[in-house]
């Protein structure tokens, strides 16, 4: 077809709309690139910005097949009250067919306080798994194979002292560390920024980061040393392209202090990994995915100079969306997250976890979680999703929404690089304030009716409170504490008080990797508390930024 009849029929089909849209005006809030035509992406250049699954700039896809060999690993984000109790979870998962483990830590273990802490009081075990020391580890995995298992740990501001407990039982059970699979988030910069279980100011903070990229790429070489996390700053309100640009302004931040410690960008750049958002605009959704990976791989190519392909890959975790999910008629969340699941794969990412349908309400009961599983199993095997790499690819409004998203990225990109990088941008407040902008306009959209939530703002039914919702027993906190009396009193003592004193000193030197000083204290059973205990004196604490 000739341009100039492209033109005309352009022109007819504008001339349509106007007379539609004059008499059905469009809904709130839909977009005003709503309405894409071929025409909206001439200016892709097919071999530089798609090219082939598995191909820089990877806009298709990490992997030339993608699911067609294998499927992406289904992990269960799972962990509450003691370790016993999240050990029975994780083999159930397993041997419903859960390809991997996730794990939830309660609030003291996240921001680095024991279970015996005053701090603690009413918070041990209710959203995660309470863990004091490496005993509790080694219950946690009790019986799983940790040569077998992926694992990965949701843990930021102590990560290290997590991922040294994990080295230690896989140590215990005959597992070399260099056999070890999974990953930590370790993301803090997110945490300043968009969820607050931070312990360290940031510089001290990235120090810890670079110690794990170091060590790992010598010791533990198969573990995905961070989880650059977008999916906190969409919980908190972030829009798409925020999260996306956010995000890899965060990875940008770390790739440049890693370097700054003397590391090779090839050396470590293919074991980080990313964590998006699946929200419920499913075609949006899957144009964020493609965005994300070619503004990654252009990042790492033409900022950083990165020469081997798997620097440039961006491989993404996915957790459906939680703030999506509604305490009111619970069972809707089953749709949203099957929708949220199809976006994540049509997307192309390489693990998933789904959320259950009650989690709006309490810690998903075993039921919920085997739907929440099965969800992405009936995706896997049934719905001929997999089946097909990249499979809205050339759609003209997905292939126009991908530009758009990524201009965009590169847009706040520029600015917080004008900023001075995304550390300075969070020290001032920037990306904190474009985030609750973005939150509050979407509440103001709910709250005047402007976006549509079914069954909260409409489509309300009077229903009875839900039955048979997970309860953590209230004397959890208390049994934890005897548990943590108990192994202190069996332990070295005397060991524990040089391990500490040891780790103090290494980290009054800016220069010394503090992992295998955090591994030794670990081996003694000195406590997370104790070990982060030390680290606050030298480091200090973050206080956070208030904007006005």
């Amino acid at each position: 077809m000739s341009n100039e009849k492209i033109q005309a029929e352009l022109d007819q089909y504008n001339a349509n709309v106007e007379k539609a849209t004059a008499k059905f005006p469009a809904r709130p809030n839909i977009p005003a690139q709503g309405l894409y035509t071929p025409l909206d992406i001439k200016e892709t250049d097919y071999a530089e910005d798609l090219s082939f699954p598995g191909v820089y700039p990877y806009t298709r896809g990490v992997q030339p097949t993608m699911y067609r060999g294998r499927f992406w690993t289904m992990r269960m984000y799972a962990g509450f009250s003691t370790a016993e109790e999240s050990n029975k979870r994780y083999r159930y998962l397993i041997e419903s067919g859960a390809t991997g483990l996730s794990c939830a830590f309660d609030l003291p273990t996240q921001i680095g306080y024991d279970s015996t802490d005053t701090i603690a009081e009413g918070e041990v075990g209710k959203v995660g798994v309470a863990i004091d020391s490496l005993a509790d580890m080694e219950i946690l995995f009790d019986q799983i194979d940790l040569g077998k298992v992926s694992t990965s740990m949701t843990i930021n501001a102590p990560a290290s002292v997590l991922l040294a407990m994990y080295i230690a039982v896989a140590e215990k059970q005959g597992v070399s560390a260099d056999k070890l699979k999974g990953t930590i988030q370790n993301d803090i910069l997110k945490e300043y920024a968009a969820r607050g279980t931070y312990i360290f100011p940031p510089r001290p903070s990235m120090r810890l980061i670079t110690n794990i990229f170091e060590y790992c790429s010598k010791n533990v070489p198969n573990w995905n040393t961070i989880s650059i996390s977008g999916y906190h700053i969409r919980e908190a309100g972030s829009t798409a392209s925020q999260e996306i640009a956010f995000t890899i302004a965060d990875g940008i931040a770390y790739v440049e202090a890693a370097i700054k410690a003397g590391l090779s960008v090839d050396d470590f750049a293919g074991r980080l990994s990313f964590f998006w958002n699946a929200h419920n605009n499913v075609l949006e959704e899957v144009a964020k995915f493609r965005a994300s990976r070619r503004v990654w791989a252009k990042v790492m190519k033409e900022r950083f100079h990165a020469q081997k392909p798997k620097s440039m890959m961006l491989r993404v975790h996915t957790q459906t969306a939680g703030s999506m999910l509604t305490a009111q008629q619970p069972n809707n969340n089953i749709v949203r997250v099957a929708l949220q699941t199809a976006a994540a794969v049509m997307g192309g990412t390489q693990s998933l976890h789904t959320n259950s349908r009650d989690e709006a309400l309490a810690l998903p009961t075993e039921e919920s979680v085997m739907v929440a599983l099965r969800t992405q199993q009936i995706v896997a095997y049934e719905s001929g999703l997999a089946d097909v790499i990249d499979p809205l690819a050339g759609s003209y409004y997905v292939e126009a929404m991908t530009n758009r998203i990524e201009a965009e990225a590169w847009e706040y990109i520029k600015k917080i690089d004008d900023i001075g990088g995304a550390v300075a941008a969070i020290e001032k407040g920037y990306i904190q304030k474009e985030i609750q902008d973005s939150a509050y306009k979407w509440q103001m959209d709910v709250e005047s009716g402007a976006r549509v939530i079914v069954g909260v703002n409409k489509f309300q039914v009077e229903e009875e409170a839900p039955k048979n919702l997970l309860k953590v027993d209230a004397s959890v906190g208390e049994k934890q504490k005897a548990k943590v009396e108990a192994m202190k009193a069996k332990r070295d003592n005397a060991a524990v008080q040089a391990a500490l004193a040891d780790l103090k000193n290494a980290c009054a030197d800016e220069d010394e990797n503090l992992m295998p000083h955090i591994l030794a204290a670990v081996k003694t059973y000195a406590t997370l508390g104790e070990i982060c205990g030390v680290m606050r004196e030298v480091f200090g604490e973050y206080e956070a930024h208030v904007n006005l």
